[in-house]
């Protein structure tokens, strides 16, 4: 879902600059040692999962898994998330270093989000309960990235308008398939190493 350089106004290319320096920053001094393995298997899950994707206007469709990020990283997804946007940027030129800052903003906000409202059910769930948990983060983290994304794009002008409904309803399908995929790999974490979600004690088995 990256934003190509261009297409958007300087103030809100500015305005995310520095939310996403904000959002770096706190998450390198939110990020545990504990989590750095993660975050850089997530990153590359991010990268390889983006590569393929489909232009839609000015931004495209393709699998994000910033929800599964946000889960497991909470904060730390911003670093994380704006590794593989970098990387892209520069290797492959999606998106671009000029709306690098929005895009990071786009993708790594909704997963952090998504880690406040469903991480806390996830690790005080059984491992069924919280697939289903994780499949709501899933679909919830491209719903809010789509919504970051029309509003960056209305922003930067009103012939926008029709681009950023377009990039909501292109994603419908996105958020089904992240949905199912989240779900999935929250079922297996959950099985076999829950503490990735932080739980406060012992998470409850599965009857």
């Amino acid at each position: 879902m990256h934003i190509v350089d261009g297409a958007l106004s300087a103030p809100v290319v500015i305005t995310g600059a520095v939310l996403a320096a904000a959002g770096i920053g706190l998450g390198l001094r939110r990020m545990p040692m504990e989590k750095i393995p993660a975050a850089g298997v997530l990153s590359a899950t991010f990268f390889v999962a983006s590569l393929v994707h489909v232009p839609i206007g000015p931004s495209s469709v393709h699998l994000i898994l910033n929800g599964l990020a946000g889960l497991v990283l909470g904060w730390a997804a911003f670093p994380a998330l704006f590794v593989g946007l970098l990387l892209q940027a520069v290797f492959f030129g999606f998106g671009g270093l000029t709306v690098l800052g929005v895009n990071t903003v786009n993708i790594a906000l909704p997963a952090v989000i998504v880690g406040w409202v469903c991480r806390p059910a996830i690790a005080a769930s059984s491992p069924k309960v919280a697939a289903i948990w994780g499949a709501i983060g899933g679909a919830l983290a491209i719903a809010l990235t789509t919504l970051l994304v029309g509003i960056a794009l209305a922003a930067s002008g009103s012939q926008f308008v029709a681009a950023a409904k377009l990039v909501f309803f292109a994603h419908i399908p996105v958020m089904v398939i992240e949905a199912a995929l989240t779900g999935a790999a929250v079922l297996l974490a959950r099985r076999v190493k829950p503490e990735l979600f932080d739980a406060l004690g012992p998470a409850p088995r599965e009857a």
